[in-house]
């Protein structure tokens, strides 16, 4: 024992420290040093009080900061002075103060630890086979949890009495299960049941199990609910069975997710990095897409693309599920396509009936709804493409220019997300989607409850996209008489700035497909000057004119007519087939008189036409089919393209000529150069045409931002273009929409606080 001088401090730990076993950890911590006192949770996130001599509560101090639990994220540690009886002995766990703000971060759910996998399959262990199985290391957490602190009578396992044995484990600081709160066992725990589509029961427990995995066996399509909703689940190596799934689901090509029994079955099926295997193996258990290898997969699961979106069992539920079929199992949202994911059984009932063959339930209740997150590795980085499961709710530190007013952001159209500004931190939704339907416009106005109901937060202000016809920024307009406007790509790149905590001013390239530009026209290839006060566009992609307008953004053949009339040119069938010579003649007249036409500076619309141009893709039956098609090509190129020439006017803002660029691929294409090599050349003279407009700004560094980012190909050859140039891109936000209201936010508080 350390002895000295004696003290006693009062401690205030914020940041992620409730559901990740901090407050065993400090118990244990606290004991091995033989200090008095007690730690317990409160809105704020923990606070202790210790007492002992001062290089042992140093030490204690210290081993905080390095030891804390994997899950646990200790923001700040605020010391004061503090009181203890001298009668106090040993150091205890004591009940929660549910008193005062809060500031305690809101944990994701965390997939199944390897402790918790190895007793699902010890026959000697009395959870053998439990499917709801976990520990203060995993388990659900934000799906369950009702208010904070966080507490298993703040959480859906509240209906949930622990039998002796749990309530044990709960309550011993020397079990990993101590304060668990999701704790259960068979005897006390939640059940399965499987349903057929009247929900009618067909069996229960462990027999439900085996019955659903004897239908994806047979060739049956499965709703199971999980940890934040349903997936449907068929056999991945079964055409017949992809294809059957696709058309009950109305999702003709967009590539499905593929849950794999492990690494090692994984490994046969896709190329996979050393990156790619941590996070496919990591507690966010994300989907993660990776290279196709050589053992092929129902040819239906990515049409036409090379990559494929792979992902572990994160719930004992899916590991007891796997070890019975042994085989890889399409895992897709349970949900029709532009509807958001379905958590209520008998809402899958009704929803899904026209799709799944039975339903494998179960009745822990989830309070709110978290789909899978998608990522992929870049420059040994992750690029997310949906932050969800195991990420979000994800908090944010909030910058301290953009002041302490409580702010509410309410995202974009496409890619919904909301975003809350606490006096700390911002903190994302998990995504919701695109707000095109009533069931999506419900799950808006859910998460907004959720996230205002479990901060306790009234938003003094609220800021949207100054798109006027967005469902997200006509909410804003109703519930606040002056709600903050930020335009479309300044919130991009403020998104960015945000997330590397930057005030600028910086340069920020903006591209993506559609946002409502300051002169009223579509924007979306824009280079912005961004600092504290605002921003100056000083340079643009040359407009086109899109005929149909928002109808462009699903047939990449109407951007195709739109550049080639630009550029004076007579289309053919053969300029962009799937247009009939009639179609052709109506919307080329359409095109010169202007009707029903949209003039648009968007990157996005020229990644279209030059996919429709090379015959990569004349009609999307997804958001991004083109793109992702057309850089699909360009990775399958012999050799390296040379970019085509790129042209930038004088003045400000200088406009980008992309003619050049258009003119070369169609004379390659003429030429019979392939494909590949003209979608390489073309992808290369986009970074070619960042670094021109950049050189143009050598004293700033630069931020890329916008969906076109998604581009793995586009991101990883610009960052390497710049060299030791400083260059900022999203490693935490995704770069499409789904960033929009964490930059939303930083442009409210900047203008608040200027």
């Amino acid at each position: 024992m350390i002895t000295g001088q004696t003290t006693t401090k009062r401690l205030l730990v914020s940041g992620a420290v409730q559901g990740v076993g901090f407050r065993p950890f400090v118990y244990r911590e606290a004991n091995q040093r033989h200090l008095r006192g007690w730690v317990r949770n409160t809105p704020a996130g923990a606070e202790l009080m210790v007492s002992g001599p001062v290089e042992a509560i140093n030490d204690f101090i210290d081993a905080m900061r390095r030891h804390a639990p994997p899950a646990a994220t200790i923001d700040r540690i605020e010391i004061g002075d503090g009181h203890l009886s001298e009668d106090a002995t040993g150091f205890h766990i004591i009940a929660s103060d549910h008193d005062g703000d809060i500031c305690t971060r809101i944990l994701p759910d965390r997939a199944t630890c390897p402790d918790c996998a190895r007793e699902i399959r010890d026959p000697t262990n009395r959870r053998h086979g439990y499917p709801f199985t976990n520990c203060t290391a995993c388990g659900p957490r934000y799906s369950i949890t009702l208010q904070l602190p966080y507490d298993r009578d703040h959480t859906t396992m509240r209906t949930f009495a622990l039998c002796p044995e749990c309530r044990r484990e709960y309550e011993d600081p020397a079990d990993r299960r101590f304060h668990a709160q999701p704790n259960a066992c068979p005897a006390c725990g939640p059940q399965l049941a499987l349903w057929d589509r009247r929900g009618r029961v067909l069996a229960e427990r462990h027999d439900a199990l085996l019955e659903a995995a004897q239908c994806l066996l047979n060739g049956g399509v499965v709703a199971i609910k999980g940890i934040g909703g349903f997936h449907l689940m068929v056999d991945a190596t079964n055409d017949k069975a992809v294809a059957t799934l696709r058309e009950r689901k109305h999702r003709a090509e967009k590539p499905l997710a593929v849950m794999i029994p492990d690494l090692e079955t994984a490994k046969r099926h896709a190329m996979i990095s050393e990156s790619e295997a941590r996070w496919l193996q990591s507690a966010i258990a994300p989907i993660v897409l990776v290279k196709k290898g050589v053992l092929p997969l129902a040819e239906d699961i990515a049409p036409g693309n090379p990559m494929i979106g792979l992902m572990l069992p994160y719930a004992p539920l899916h590991h007891l599920l796997m070890d019975e079929v042994r085989r890889p199992l399409v895992a897709t949202s349970g949900n029709l396509s532009d509807e958001p994911i379905c958590i209520d059984a008998h809402e899958a009932l009704e929803r899904l009936g026209g799709i799944a063959d039975f339903f494998l339930v179960h009745n822990r209740p989830i309070a709110h709804p978290v789909d899978d997150s998608v990522m992929r590795v870049v420059l040994d980085r992750p690029l997310w493409l949906r932050v969800a499961r195991g990420v979000a709710p994800l908090t944010l530190p909030r910058p301290t220019s953009t002041g302490t007013a409580p702010m509410l952001a309410v995202g974009a159209h496409m890619k919904s997300t909301l975003a809350l500004a606490t006096a700390d931190h911002l903190v994302v939704s998990p995504h919701i989607g695109d707000l095109e339907t009533i069931p999506a416009w419900e799950a808006f106005e859910r998460n907004l409850e959720t996230l205002e109901g479990l901060y306790e937060t009234t938003p003094a202000i609220i800021a949207c996209d100054r798109h006027p016809d967005y469902a997200s920024s006509r909410y804003a307009r109703r519930r606040h008489e002056a709600p903050v406007l930020v335009q479309h790509h300044h919130a991009h790149i403020l998104a960015v700035m945000a997330e590397h905590q930057l005030d600028g001013p910086v340069l920020g390239f903006a591209l993506d497909g559609t946002g409502y530009g300051d002169d009223g026209t579509i924007w979306g290839g824009e280079v912005l000057r961004v600092d504290r006060h605002g921003y100056r566009r000083v340079a643009h992609l040359r407009t086109f004119p899109l005929p149909g307008g928002d109808t462009a953004a699903r047939e990449p053949r109407r951007s195709a007519l739109g550049v080639l009339s630009e550029l004076g040119l007579s289309p053919t069938p053969g300029d962009a087939s799937g247009f009939s010579p009639r179609e052709i003649t109506l919307l080329t007249h359409a095109l010169h008189h202007s009707i029903n036409t949209a003039r648009t500076s968007s990157m996005g619309r020229l990644f279209d036409a030059a996919a429709s141009l090379l015959g990569v893709c004349h009609q999307s039956s997804y958001e991004g089919q083109a793109a992702m098609l057309l850089q699909a090509a360009a990775e399958h190129a012999d050799a390296e393209g040379v970019g085509y020439p790129v042209h930038l006017s004088e003045g400000e803002p200088m406009v980008i000529d992309w003619a050049p660029i258009i003119t070369g691929m169609m004379s390659d294409r003429e030429a019979g150069i392939s494909t590949a090599l003209i979608a390489a050349r073309f992808h290369q003279s986009i970074v070619d045409l960042i670094a021109a407009v950049a050189a143009r700004f050598p004293d700033l560094p630069v931020v890329l931002g916008g969906g076109c980012f998604q581009n793995a190909w586009l991101l990883e050859n610009t960052v390497r273009r710049f060299g030791e140039r400083p260059v900022y891109w999203s490693v935490h936000l995704p770069p499409n929409d789904g960033c929009i209201s964490v930059g939303q936010l930083i442009a409210a508080g900047w203008r608040a606080s200027s």
